[in-house]
């Protein structure tokens, strides 16, 4: 294949990429076996790789099922071929694909047939590597795999990302390690950085609803594992996530992006936000085996579907976190229980529940994290429930972005002696319909 002027610059700008992460030739590491590992099992397919593209081969940063093998050549029709391209590159049959059929994977031992490989893009647009799984028997891959496919490449590249900015901590530590103090403006970037993975730049904008947020870390200095999203499902649905990972640095935010991705990956298969929690927990137990300290998360996912003429219908579970909160145009306001739901990544028979509630126009649906319930008042008293009790009914008929700033006030005068980060988000109802009904639904 002849290479354009262009194709040798993008070419070199990709292999720079490459080298600025510093993956390659790296010793094993247990956060990328995992998610081979988890490609194998989702898919049901023998072997899976994380794979990083060099100059002239292709390294394997995780394996599952291909024991033995560190890497191969750049032959084109696999992982070299799916770097070209932004999309999952699939091929049902390798043995009749014209461009895939000489790889040696295809005619070796191991005797491919299928092949799906989502490419691993940084946020300025090279492409690394690819997320592949390969089957011995032709096979087709639907538009929700493709989609989970993406998803694993993009832990992977916040696991990157993540290990990227460890290593120039270490780097950086190294070179002051005579000084006393880091460079606060420096650490307090990283996490900031670091802090942006685990929430949405942007919330969507979605017709008949508004949405706002306010997040608060309790250091500059120190990424916390509170996180949220906002994300679109088929049918005009929307998923609304929210959630918090126990303790603090590296360790909680790699687990939250985890989270994070897995959520948004499982929501596409099960529309009853009690499935996605059961998977969800089954996923971390399976993420941290070995582990000798384990970490566990709580969740609150709505998913809202807009009823015509009435408003939107939200299906609300919970696993361990704060309850939403419904605060009726009206000046009503109360908390969405679920009861039974446990936390997350601890019990392999944990249970959750569901809280049904339409919301009406001008009706709002509040979540938080505990961060803002343990909070200290200026009196020395917890905000707790009670303090919730008290200000939502404020917020009645506000839009979200009203209602987070009248939250931010509160959070203002809460002070800055936190001791835990506080996630506030607001999802508001157009005034247009009307109706209310609830119903409680055990899972």
């Amino acid at each position: 294949m002849t290479l354009t002027q262009r194709d040798r610059t993008v070419e070199a700008g990709r292999l720079a990429a490459v080298r600025r992460y510093d993956i390659l030739d790296t010793p094993p590491d247990g956060a990328f076996d995992r998610i081979a590992t988890l490609a194998a099992r989702w898919f049901d397919v023998p072997v899976a790789t994380v794979s990083i593209v060099d100059e002239d081969r292709i390294w394997f940063k995780a394996t599952h099922g291909l024991d033995g093998v560190t890497q191969i050549g750049r032959d084109p029709g696999l992982c070299a071929s799916a770097i070209l391209g932004d999309e999952v590159h699939v091929i049902n049959d390798a043995a009749s694909d014209p461009q895939s059929r000489d790889n040696p994977l295809v005619t070796g031992e191991l005797g491919v047939r299928f092949y799906a490989g989502a490419p691993i893009v940084t946020t300025d647009g090279h492409r690394l590597g690819t997320v592949n799984v390969f089957d011995t028997r032709p096979r087709e891959i639907d538009e929700a795999g493709m989609a989970t496919l993406n998803d694993l490449a993009a832990i992977v590249m916040d696991q990157l990302e993540l290990r990227l900015s460890a290593l120039r901590t270490l780097r950086s530590e190294r070179r002051l390690r005579e000084r006393v103090e880091r460079d606060r403006a420096d650490l307090e970037d990283f996490a900031r950085t670091l802090q942006r993975t685990l929430v949405p730049p942007t919330l969507p904008a979605i017709d008949g609803l508004e949405l706002a947020s306010q997040y608060r870390t309790a250091s500059p200095r120190q990424v916390g594992g509170d996180f949220y999203d906002v994300f679109a499902l088929p049918g005009d649905r929307w998923a609304v996530v929210l959630g918090d990972v126990c303790g603090k640095g590296a360790p909680a935010a790699s687990l939250t992006s985890f989270v994070r991705y897995t959520v948004r990956s499982l929501a596409l298969h099960h529309d009853d936000p009690t499935e996605v929690l059961a998977e969800l927990n089954a996923a971390l137990i399976a993420e941290q085996v070995g582990d000798e300290r384990p970490l566990f998360c709580t969740v609150v996912l709505a998913i809202l579907t807009p009823e015509p003429g009435t408003g939107w219908r939200a299906t609300v579970a919970s696993g361990g976190h704060p309850p939403a909160w419904r605060v009726a145009a009206d000046s009503r306001v109360e908390p969405l229980e679920t009861p039974g739901g446990t936390l997350l990544g601890l019990l392999p028979t944990a249970t959750f529940a569901t809280h049904r509630t339409t919301l009406a126009p001008g009706d709002a649906l509040v979540f938080h994290t505990d961060g803002l319930t343990e909070a200290t008042t200026a009196a020395g008293t917890l905000f707790g429930e009670e303090g919730l009790r008290s200000f939502l009914p404020g917020c009645a008929g506000l839009g979200a972005a009203a209602l987070i700033e009248k939250a931010t006030v509160v959070l203002d005068e809460l002070g800055d002696d936190r001791t835990d980060d506080v996630a506030i988000l607001a999802v508001t109802v157009s005034r247009s319909g009307t109706g209310f009904e609830e119903v409680r639904e055990r899972a």
